[in-house]
């Protein structure tokens, strides 16, 4: 499953006591930027108002027209200033459009050689004007990192490519369907939350129970054609040379119901109770299902930790590659910036080049190793890695996060599992919010660095508290 193209609406403001020249120029450069990051759009034609752009009260009801036509595929809105621009123009055609979606407002710099007025653009001020207009409408929205920045710049690709990723995870997120397979494990509380705040800022669970999963896969013969289609996709998936036969015909069997499941009720996301039922149960671990359902951009989380899930999803969202769930593990010997990272896991193959599916040895020493064959084992590649947490505080009723970018390293580490050795800048103070604020043991990750897109779309648009660690 791939993510999908983005479509931005957008909006070219004008003044008509500035030269005309400036908003055909300006329209020319942002079409072209668009169209070299592959990034869709919906715009007025040149014809439908004066120059395409909007000025007055009947372009904004133009303008508005047109984005409600295409309500259904637009993700963001970009503001385009060549000039000062009509603050009141930008924000009613948002207003008219109905569109609650992120908005990105540039605006083009003057040049010292050109102060003429032929030549003179003033969207400098034009800028704090359409945001002081946007505020009073109520609208939140993004700036770019410089007041002023051409769409030719390097400064704004790097700000549009940050606002593509706010708006894919915020449209997401106020969309996101959840699946809850199973109870948690009864020894964690730590993953309890708050369906009641997830529901509050759109985000939907449904629930199943572990004994409809079992029943469901028990009544599929070996010989059933999606049992055996599943199952060639799971050999294909990772190296399974230790796994026994039976095994792997369980694993197929369950990853078909649990698949069929999540499309009866189009869920983009799970969190599994992945032990100690399913072992006692059923058999074999989940986590090569989990794994292969992250790498198609399904995030499966553990321990039923749906806000887990809600993590991977966003950072998945904002990186574009998958997201992996993992517990913040171990020291790495006296090195303060050092941790392990580790899971029995569910981490993608994006994260590990390697996988291997194999047993889980700690659940094993209790409830027999036999029957914990579908876990998997794999060293995360070097490079750096986005960290995230969601949260619910039910006591103050609000979603809390935090943020933060390392570095997945080489150094030596031998032990088993999904495993990486992390670099993280002050990382002990990282650790003392996290204990000091009741966050969970579970983090998500991704690759890449997108901490900056994540805190625009968690506190600018959707009004969750979040610690950005830097």
């Amino acid at each position: 499953m791939s993510l999908k193209k983005m479509t931005l609406a957008v909006l070219i403001g004008n003044r008509d006591f500035f030269p005309d020249q400036l908003v055909t120029e300006g329209r020319t450069e942002i079409v072209a930027v668009l169209d070299e990051m592959g990034i869709d759009y919906v715009m007025l034609d040149e014809d439908q108002t004066k120059l395409g752009a909007v000025e007055t009260w009947q372009h904004a009801k133009e303008c508005a027209d047109l984005f409600k036509q295409h309500r259904d595929r637009i993700d963001g809105i970009l503001v385009v200033l060549p000039n000062f621009g009509d603050e009141k123009g930008v924000a009613d055609t948002i207003k008219l459009s109905g569109l609650d979606v992120p908005i990105l407002v540039q605006a083009y710099p003057d040049d010292l050689n050109q102060f003429m007025v032929e030549r003179r653009r003033d969207a400098f001020c034009g800028k704090i004007s359409v945001c002081n207009n946007l505020s009073q409408y109520g609208f939140d929205y993004s700036l770019t990192s410089l007041h002023t920045s051409l769409p030719t710049s390097e400064s704004f690709r790097v700000d549009l490519d940050r606002f593509v990723r706010v708006c894919r995870v915020v449209n997401g997120l106020r969309n996101l369907r959840l699946g809850a397979i199973g109870a948690r494990p009864a020894a964690f509380n730590t993953v309890r939350y708050s369906e009641k705040l997830l529901q509050a800022y759109g985000m939907s669970v449904t629930t199943i129970d572990l004994s409809e999963i079992f029943s469901r896969a028990e009544k599929l013969s070996a010989d059933h054609k999606g049992v055996k289609d599943k199952l060639a996709e799971v050999k294909a998936y990772a190296r399974h040379d230790s796994v026994p036969p039976e095994n792997l015909v369980l694993m197929a069997k369950m990853g078909i119901v649990i698949s069929d499941w999540m499309k009866e009720f189009e869920l983009d996301a799970s969190a599994i109770q992945c032990w100690t039922s399913i072992q006692e149960n059923y058999g074999v671990n989940a986590c090569t299902l989990m794994s292969m359902m992250s790498e198609e951009m399904m995030p499966s989380a553990c321990e039923v930790d749906i806000t887990g899930a809600v993590s991977m999803f966003a950072l998945q969202q904002a990186s574009v590659v998958p997201g992996g769930l993992v517990d913040w593990n171990n020291n790495y010997g006296d090195d303060p910036d050092r941790c392990v990272l580790f899971h029995c896991g569910n981490w993608a193959n994006s994260f590990v080049p390697e996988n291997a599916i194999k047993t889980a040895p700690i659940l094993g020493t209790t409830i027999g190793e036999e029957n914990t064959y579908g876990a998997m084992a794999g060293r995360a590649s070097a490079g750096p890695f986005t960290f995230a947490r969601v949260s619910t505080d039910d006591d103050r009723g609000v979603i809390k996060t935090y943020t933060g970018e390392g570095q997945l390293t080489n150094d030596p580490l031998d032990t088993f599992g999904h495993r990486a050795v992390a670099q993280v800048p002050k990382l002990q103070s990282l650790m003392q919010f996290i204990c000091r604020n009741g966050f969970e043991h579970h983090v998500a990750m991704t690759m890449g660095s997108v901490s900056d897109a994540l805190h625009e779309a968690f506190t600018t648009y959707l009004g969750w508290e979040n610690y950005q660690h830097s």
